[in-house]
């Protein structure tokens, strides 16, 4: 079916909504969703799909699914389509069919997909190899100045947000995301080291000079509303620089690539396990434990059985 849509695919603008657990990520997306669908007069209306990803358990493997409970607003909106999935133990803030899911939703018409990761850490980034736009949110009282330089995820922004903006601290907090931009050196947005078959030319392409998208930094109060405005026309200026750079179509090479390998990954694994029998798994992982043989020992032997004694 995912191969019958995806000539219909390539339209929607995938927004990343990303940041740390309890920075306001769901009513932001709300709020987003909520503006798109009613416009200020001038502005056209856009039909909006959400793609809520929520943390599984890693005891039970259930997950609440609850991020549609703050989105009730949307509800018996035809324009809107709300979609929770569960992480599945899927690492880097997406569940592993997330890109299944935002194709689905791409063929089907949706203009703006916005895309809500778990709570994210320092390092979970995989929304930014989907996504055209990344909106990392941030909130104060989240750590010093150091903390923003050394959490990667906001290496991966291109919109920074500020929310709960009431609070104390906003200014600090903006202040050390200024400070951590102007302390980055602007580069060509390139993931490095995404699959076995990275091209020279892919990454001479991308350090080419070009005219560099620098990231704002804005404010909100996403349960009020406000700065809402401002966050959606900054996202429709970072597509118009996508466009005008050619930044769009690099960042779908990208994308497909990082698709493509992690489907070459699931299908040789699933291979090898039909090949391999449980017997022969279970007793090199004895031998494992037993410390007998060391796990790339272990890998070799399961991978050219042949040379071994099981």
């Amino acid at each position: 079916m995912l191969s019958e849509l995806f000539a219909h695919t390539g339209n929607a603008h995938l927004v990343g909504i990303t940041g740390a657990p309890g920075t306001g990520k769901s009513t932001l997306v709300n709020q987003l969703a909520r503006y798109y669908r009613n416009p200020p007069d001038g502005e056209v209306q856009r039909s909006v799909a959400i793609v809520a990803v929520d943390p599984s358990s890693p005891f039970t493997g259930g997950a609440i699914l609850g991020d549609r409970v703050r989105m009730r607003d949307l509800s018996g909106d035809p324009g809107v389509f709300i979609r929770s999935m569960a992480a599945r133990g899927s690492l880097g803030g997406l569940a592993h069919a997330t890109a299944s899911v935002v194709q689905a939703f791409d063929a089907a018409g949706f203009e703006v997909v916005l895309i809500e990761t778990v709570g994210a850490g320092q390092a979970e980034v995989d929304v930014a190899r989907l996504a055209h736009t990344t909106v990392v949110v941030e909130a104060p009282g989240l750590g010093d100045d150091i903390q923003a330089i050394k959490a990667g995820i906001l290496e991966i922004a291109d919109v920074l947000v500020v929310n709960k903006a009431d609070r104390p601290g906003v200014e600090n907090t903006e202040r050390a995301l200024r400070n951590m931009l102007q302390l980055a050196h602007p580069v060509p947005r390139v993931f490095r080291a995404q699959g076995y078959f990275q091209e020279q030319e892919e990454v001479e392409t991308a350090s080419n000079e070009l005219p560099l998208w620098t990231p704002p930094v804005l404010r909100s109060v996403a349960t009020e509303g406000h700065g809402v405005a401002e966050l959606a026309k900054a996202i429709q200026k970072h597509r118009d620089y996508l466009d005008e750079s050619g930044d769009w179509g690099r960042r779908e090479r990208a994308r497909f690539k990082t698709e493509l390998d992690a489907l070459l990954q699931d299908k040789l694994v699933a291979r090898w396990r039909n090949k391999v029998p449980a017997s022969k798994y279970k007793s090199v992982l004895e031998q494992v434990v037993e410390r007998q043989i060391s796990p790339y020992q272990a890998v070799e032997a399961l991978l050219d059985g042949d040379r071994y004694v099981w």
